[in-house]
């Protein structure tokens, strides 16, 4: 609040030359009137200096003065290497190669269009996705694999701004988002689920892949993924890429 004043005061007296006149005179005046007037100034102006310091100080205290600087650990990807070496490595450059395309039918069982209509017209093309991002998502699945013994296959990469105000038609129940709300239409989103005896699982009230989405999410979020599943519309499958969208 006082920087606020401080610069209205400012201001004021940049843009009315009249209203700066009459605060000089006034303060002339006011020096004249007190024998003691410089006695008087000088506490005010050293009071309101360090109020005016008080708050760069703090700032620069907290962002670790002398120390070298304070780190926000939830957007640095280099804490992957203290909390997860494996992970780490995965993402040192190991190129991961898409699992091969299910066979069209895996998508329209009847449990399957039951959970995710529309999916069967879904795009699972891993190329129309960010490279970068793509390599993540097969991480998360190698993890799953080898760590938890899940398989898990794509549902949805891409989408159309088209589809994507397809679904949002259907109700809040499916999306919220519109045409270019959403990061698969960047390419930097993806829908995934678990592939249990040859048989997509989506549905969370299955209790094995209920527990597989929440080690998915931990998974994902590790690799620096954010996961749908901590959303007020809770979206288990879905993880996305919130990186700077060129």
């Amino acid at each position: 609040m006082g920087y606020f004043v401080l610069g209205c005061l400012v201001l004021a007296s940049l843009v009315f030359p009249s209203e700066r006149r009459a605060v000089v005179a006034w303060v002339g005046a006011s020096f004249k009137r007190r024998h003691r007037g410089r006695a008087r100034v000088v506490p005010w102006l050293v009071l309101g200096s360090v109020l005016l310091v008080l708050p760069a100080a703090g700032v620069w205290w907290w962002g670790g003065g002398l120390q070298g600087g304070r780190h926000l650990e939830a957007f640095d990807d280099a804490a992957l290497d203290d909390g997860n070496r494996h992970v780490a490595h995965l993402l040192q450059g190991e190129q991961l190669v898409p699992p091969p395309a299910l066979p069209p039918e895996a998508f329209t069982t009847a449990e399957v269009e039951v959970v995710r209509p529309m999916l069967s017209t879904a795009n699972r093309r891993w190329e129309r996705m960010d490279e970068a991002f793509v390599q993540r998502v097969l991480m998360v699945f190698k993890v799953m694999k080898e760590r938890h013994g899940y398989d898990m296959a794509l549902l949805e990469g891409y989408r159309s701004p088209e589809r994507q105000n397809l679904l949002a038609a259907q109700g809040a129940h499916v999306t919220n988002a519109g045409a270019w709300q959403s990061y698969h239409q960047h390419g930097l989103a993806a829908d995934c689920a678990f592939l249990r005896e040859g048989k997509l699982v989506i549905s969370e009230k299955d209790p094995w892949a209920m527990r597989g989405y929440q080690l998915y999410g931990e998974v994902a979020e590790e690799l620096g993924l954010t996961w749908g599943g901590r959303w007020r519309l809770m979206d288990f499958g879905h993880v996305e890429w919130r990186r700077n969208r060129k």
